[in-house]
C-alpha cells in the first residue's frame, strides 16, 4: 500500500501543472442597424443632426444629451474613447412620451425631422 501511494505521489509532484490563460473577453457586438448616424458620433454632430438638447447633463466624465419631439425622446450617451479625447457615443436609448418603447432607429429618422433639427 505504501509502494503504491509512493507511486501515485510521485506522479504528482514530477509534472508540472498545465497552465492555460484564461479566454479573452470579446465586446459583443450589438446591431446599430439604422444608427449609424449617431453612434461613435460627438455632441456637436449630434446638434448638427437634431438641432439643440433639451437637456445636456454631464457627470463623472460621461455625458447624457437628450432630444425630444412629438413622437419619442432620445438619450444618446458620450464617453471618452480614451484619457483626453472627445466623448463620443456609445449608446443611445429611446421611448415614446409616455415611456413606452420605440425602435431606436424609428426615433432617430423621426427627431431629424423635428423643426429645431437643421
Amino acid at each position: 500500500m505504501a509502494a503504491v501511494a509512493a507511486v501515485l505521489l510521485s506522479a504528482c509532484t514530477s509534472a508540472a501543472p498545465v497552465l492555460t490563460p484564461p479566454p479573452v473577453a470579446r465586446p459583443i457586438a450589438v446591431p446599430v442597424t439604422g444608427l449609424e448616424r449617431v453612434i461613435g458620433k460627438d455632441a456637436r454632430n449630434l446638434v448638427g443632426l437634431f438641432g439643440d438638447a433639451d437637456q445636456d447633463v454631464r457627470e463623472l466624465g460621461s455625458r447624457r444629451l437628450q432630444f425630444s419631439g412629438p413622437i419619442c425622446i432620445l438619450d444618446a450617451y458620450l464617453y471618452p474613447p480614451a484619457k483626453g479625447k472627445e466623448p463620443l457615443v456609445t449608446y443611445v436609448d429611446a421611448r415614446q412620451p409616455d415611456g413606452r418603447d420605440i425602435d431606436r432607429a424609428s426615433c432617430v429618422a423621426a427627431l431629424t425631422r423635428r423643426p429645431e433639427a437643421r
